[in-house]
């Protein structure tokens, strides 16, 4: 009897066959979840209308779908150095926590809540850049390290470390960096220390550039130096790696440093782009949701840029479709996990061959045949 699914000699790994999975896996989660809308009387079309017209209809809206999609963007990139290497770490939240935290800090220098002295004008923006970078660089080594040099179980520890990060960013806005009042929250970040809008009636800041810049170092990083060929190798093979020459701790440590900094960079965005303060609550799970971003790009730094707009465009829009059908919140989010789900599960087209009945018979096949 001819088999539904047939395991295909080689998987698929053309460009356009990762293109069609991945399409065939967004119009499935559509056509899935246009369902749900039924029994509310929304209609799916009008209701994805909607969708599509809030996150990218619009220059301005185009421009709230970016600003979604920059921290996505940055800590996708963290999670590729990072697993690369052959590390488990998912302290990305963490990372964001304290690069946000150290970005409010050198940017209310000069008063009672941040750095001591004000800081002239020239030297804000590297400062700021660095210093939350260094915090995001040091918060990830120190879970390396356990890793790398003790062996330590860095899923369950750098997971643990987000917690510590939560509440030393609560302890920051209720205590030190307080701002006069009832809230846990910063005094308003000052105009000047702001991320700039690129350009007038589009809310998207100098984030992305950030963003777009750290692919571009993460791609070249990894595809055309031999410290990136030698993070990959040390995580496919840490033994086989050693034989050849390979520093495998030295490699691991500075993935995970370089990860952890751009996550905080990710922080940065968020305070300085949207927010202009520091308060709880400020990461709302990017931390988790960059990880999923790097996965649906395959742990391809090119592919980071359009899946994290296609994700930062279905929250902004999945929010203003709510809004405007007045579907319940969880058909929304039950939209957006089906688009993960199916695009991961759309791997299965690449390894396994669909056998239609009367279709032409494969060569694994014929070969069976001819047996």
């Amino acid at each position: 009897m001819k088999k539904l699914l047939e395991r295909r000699l080689a998987p698929a790994e053309s460009s356009g066959a990762l293109v069609l999975t991945s399409f065939c896996g967004i119009l499935a989660a559509f056509i899935i979840a246009g369902l749900l809308f039924i029994p509310f009387g929304g209609n799916p079309l009008s209701a994805y209308g909607f969708l599509f017209d809030a996150a990218f209809g619009s220059l301005r809206s185009f421009g709230l779908s970016l600003v979604q999609s920059t921290p996505l963007m940055l800590i996708a990139l963290a999670t590729i150095v990072v697993w690369r290497a052959g590390l488990g770490y998912i302290g990305f939240e963490g990372c964001f926590l304290l690069g946000a935290a150290a970005a409010s800090w050198i940017a209310l220098s000069g008063t009672p809540q941040g750095f001591p002295w004000a800081i002239p004008a020239l030297l804000y923006w590297p400062m700021v850049l660095i210093t939350a970078f260094l915090a995001g660089a040091i918060w990830a080594g120190w879970v390396g390290a356990l890793r790398v040099k003790f062996g330590g179980n860095d899923v369950l520890i750098s997971l643990m470390a987000n917690y510590v990060a939560l509440f030393m960013v609560q302890y920051l806005v209720s205590g030190p960096m307080r701002a006069p009042g009832d809230l846990p929250q910063t005094p308003r970040l000052p105009v000047e220390s702001w991320l700039p809008f690129v350009m007038n009636g589009m809310r998207a800041h100098w984030g992305i550039a950030i963003a777009l810049v750290a692919t571009l170092f993460v791609f070249w990083l990894m595809r055309a130096t031999p410290a990136g060929f030698e993070i990959k190798i040390a995580g496919l093979n840490p033994r086989a790696a050693r034989y050849s020459g390979v520093d495998v701790n030295r490699r691991q440590m500075g993935a995970v440093m370089l990860g952890g900094g751009l996550a905080a960079l990710a922080g940065l965005c968020a305070v300085l782009g949207v927010q202009h303060r520091l308060m709880e609550g400020i990461s709302g799970g990017v931390g988790f949701i960059g990880v999923v971003v790097a996965l649906l790009a395959r742990l391809n730094p090119l592919l980071v840029i359009p899946t994290a707009i296609l994700y930062g465009g279905l929250e902004v829009g999945g929010s203003a479709m709510q809004r405007q059908t007045g579907l319940p919140t969880s058909v929304v989010l039950i939209l957006q996990s089906l688009v993960v789900l199916l695009i991961l599960a759309g791997d299965l087209l690449r390894y396994y061959r669909i056998n239609l009945p009367g279709g032409r018979k494969s060569r694994s096949q014929l070969a069976e045949e001819q047996s």
